[in-house]
């Protein structure tokens, strides 16, 4: 479980095939990262199968691939980390599991002088799961959605965030170009809701 608070901005030093799969070796800034401990990786949980120093390898599954932007990954590239929360840990972002629900697209990123105004649209199967001053992570950094659109003809909606200059400078969001593709987790409450309230729905509304 992670918190959606980015500790570290690491780079890619390797890319290794392994049949379907692949190992990512990213230098990370930590020095004390155990065998086995969850990192999460541009908000994926991944699990640390070999570290060196400031240095550590993790294994990434076909599914995980598939299902996140980690596929598009380049040597030299950015990735946000974070190490997973403790009992004693404030929780100053979200409730957040490292499980990807989808990939939103940058469409657009305004400096207003002091923050950075910022445009995405997801897919459409997201839009319930997101709500007006609701919680979301976007590449595993804890946000907050100001606007959310209706659900367009080339089904996606768009949704609106804005990124004080903390964020900005802290997580590697200030890389991605516009038509990058982020990994989304929506709230875990929020799907737990839906989850719960779906037995109560009748047929017609199911």
């Amino acid at each position: 479980m992670f918190s959606g608070i980015v500790e570290q901005v690491g780079r890619i030093e390797g890319l290794t095939a392994e049949g379907a799969a692949r190992r990512l070796t990213i230098g990370t800034g930590f020095s004390d990262l155990s065998l086995g401990e969850s990192v999460a990786v541009n908000g994926v949980c991944l699990t640390v199968t070999r570290h060196d120093g400031m240095g550590a390898d993790f294994f990434v599954s076909p599914e995980t691939l598939e299902r996140s932007n980690l596929s598009a990954l380049a040597v030299g590239g950015a990735v946000n980390l974070e190490r997973s929360v403790t009992l004693d840990t404030r929780l100053s972002g979200h409730l957040v599991q490292g499980h990807v629900d989808g990939r939103a697209r940058l469409t657009q990123v305004i400096n207003d002088g002091e923050s950075w105004r910022v445009e995405l649209t997801l897919p459409a199967a997201l839009r319930g799961f997101c709500v007006e001053k609701g919680s979301i992570a976007l590449n595993g950094i804890s946000l907050t959605l100001n606007a959310v659109g209706e659900t367009g003809p080339d089904g996606r909606f768009t949704v609106g965030i804005t990124l004080i200059p903390h964020t900005w400078a802290h997580t590697n969001l200030r890389f991605c170009s516009i038509g990058d593709e982020v990994n989304v987790e929506v709230d875990v409450l929020a799907k737990y809701v839906e989850r719960l309230c779906h037995a109560y729905l009748t047929p017609a509304n199911a």
